[in-house]
């Protein structure tokens, strides 16, 4: 008996030896948000933010886009990023390809974006006139607040999203969705309806909870407005849907753009847009009922979210965008240092340098790359 003991004892003590390093290297040291920032174009672009505790975040590349709408966009300009971590080692972003200064109703499609790292992303603009004509979803005046979900059952990646038609097919904002295909580069076929309310709805958020029941938030439109919730067990039958009594906001401010998500402690956070006074606000809940507001962003200065998402990454990720941001910053810096600051060496070298950079932010994102740029950025500065 002892001989048997002293055998499990020694091959659990292995197991775990060799389970420790891994279980550090996938633990969630931090959250990622991304959001736009206003109705501008120059402040529809997706940007990034950083916390270690869930509720203060610090706005990565001192608050600047950190993808350029312009490059993945047909408006130019985009809103409502919505990102998530794949089951497949891929990080996906849906986007409403929209610019609010062209009207409430003139956005015609979305951005499906796909990536390995958080920082390089391929992306594919889906133009619904062109995508399904001679259908109605060819006359939508309106695509609203894509987000994505891996649907286990069916075993793709859905995206759901509102739709409006201006030829009475879908007379009010309706939830539909798609299964996108292998390469998150397009639907598979045409937006099956999701769920109706007889008024509209948007900005919807599904989370699925520990007991394999999804919350299914969205926004109401008509009548009184707000946050409102369904659970249910099954993605794709709304009939089988239960309608929560109340609303899901702890405020009397108009509100849009719900996003849930969980914190280490498993603490659940439901976040939204105070649309009308420029704030956000954090709520927290531990069983998805009740909503608690714990604190607002500030209505000015360096972060001012609208409609965004938050996921945690690792330790590993957290050091990849840092390291990415410090070569930004560098060379946003180095392009415009004043010539008395800089050493004849300097001067004469800067463009070099410059080019140098760029070429290693061009390039798929590496660490070990970052960190040797960084090595040579400061040998230049040294000299």
């Amino acid at each position: 008996m002892k001989r048997t003991f002293l055998k499990t004892f020694a091959a659990v003590a292995l197991l775990c030896m060799f389970a420790t390093p891994l279980e550090a290297k996938d633990k969630y040291v931090a959250y990622l948000f991304t959001y736009f920032t206003g109705n501008r174009v120059a402040e529809e672009q997706i940007r990034y933010a950083l916390s270690t505790d869930g509720w203060n975040y610090t706005p990565m590349n001192n608050g600047n886009p950190v993808i350029a709408s312009d490059t993945i966009a047909l408006k130019k300009a985009v809103r409502d990023p919505h990102i998530l971590r794949g089951e497949d080692g891929y990080f996906y972003q849906v986007i409403t390809d929209m610019a609010s200064s062209q009207g409430w109703s003139s956005n015609r499609g979305m951005v499906l974006m796909r990536s390995r790292n958080l920082i390089n992303w391929e992306h594919h603009a889906i133009h619904f006139p062109d995508r399904y004509k001679n259908t109605k979803f060819a006359r939508v005046t309106r695509v609203w607040a894509p987000q994505t979900i891996y649907d286990k059952a069916a075993g793709k990646y859905m995206v759901y999203f509102s739709l409006l038609t201006d030829d009475g097919s879908i007379p009010y904002d309706k939830v539909f969705y798609a299964y996108a295909n292998k390469d998150f580069s397009d639907f598979e076929g045409e937006p099956v309806e999701m769920f109706d309310v007889q008024s509209a709805a948007i900005d919807t958020d599904i989370v699925q909870d520990d007991e394999g029941v999804y919350h299914i938030f969205y926004k109401t439109e008509g009548g009184s407005k707000g946050i409102r919730k369904f659970t249910g067990t099954q993605l794709t039958n709304s009939k089988e849907w239960v309608l929560q009594d109340g609303y899901c906001q702890d405020t009397n401010e108009a509100v849009e753009g719900s996003g849930v998500f969980r914190l280490f402690d498993g603490t659940w956070v439901l976040m939204y847009d105070c649309y009308m006074n420029g704030h956000y606000q954090f709520c927290k809940s531990t069983d998805l009922k009740t909503f608690k507001a714990v604190q607002n962003t500030k209505t000015s200065g360096a972060f001012t979210p609208r409609h965004g998402t938050v996921i945690a990454i690792t330790r590993q990720e957290l050091d990849l965008l840092k390291a990415w941001e410090s070569l930004r910053l560098a060379t946003d810096d180095l392009k415009v240092r004043a010539v008395p600051t800089l050493s004849l060496y300097q001067l004469d070298n800067r463009q070099r340098m410059l080019d140098e950079l760029e070429h290693t932010l061009r390039q798929p994102a590496s660490l070990k790359a970052y960190k040797a740029q960084q090595k040579r950025l400061d040998a230049f500065f040294a000299k």
